[in-house]
């Protein structure tokens, strides 16, 4: 039986961590290389002439690149998991809409990995989730719990 949780922790490590280090990655050169006017620059031209309000490219551009940076490594390590696929499924929509006002038949082998990893990530059981800071989290609050119940 230990060798099952074992794979099943396994199973939801390394796709956690690969899609936290893609997000990680895309998000740093997105903040730190690139930097956000260069993104805001590389699609501002293009999504103004389709009728997108800058304010709402700039919001977008701030959006998705720090939701990638701090997502990513939130990921990685496991924090607020549900919570970062959320935000970073949500950034991966903004992302499809943009680049399909751009051009309706765009390469999704970029985007649809990772929405196939994230996708996987929400639908499996949290407890196999055992090498993530949230499973240490809930184990150190179970045993708080557990102590002051004692105490009383």
């Amino acid at each position: 039986m230990s060798h099952i949780i074992h794979l099943h922790s396994v199973l939801a490590l390394l796709p956690r961590v690969f899609l936290g280090m893609l997000f990680l990655f895309q998000g740093y050169d997105a903040v730190f290389r690139v930097k956000v006017s260069g993104v805001i620059g590389a699609f501002d031209d293009a999504l103004t002439a389709k009728g997108i309000p800058i304010g709402i490219i700039r919001l977008g551009a701030y959006f998705t690149s720090y939701v990638q940076l701090i997502g990513g490594a939130f990921l990685i390590i496991g924090f607020l998991k549900y919570y970062v696929l959320y935000f970073l499924g949500l950034d991966l929509l903004l992302a499809t809409f943009a680049f399909g006002l751009l051009k309706p038949m765009w390469d999704l082998g970029h985007v649809f990995p990772r929405m196939a990893l994230l996708l996987f990530l929400l639908m499996i059981p949290p407890f196999w989730d055992v090498f993530s800071v949230d499973y240490a989290w809930s184990l150190i609050r179970f045993i708080h719990s557990f102590s002051q119940a004692a105490k009383g």
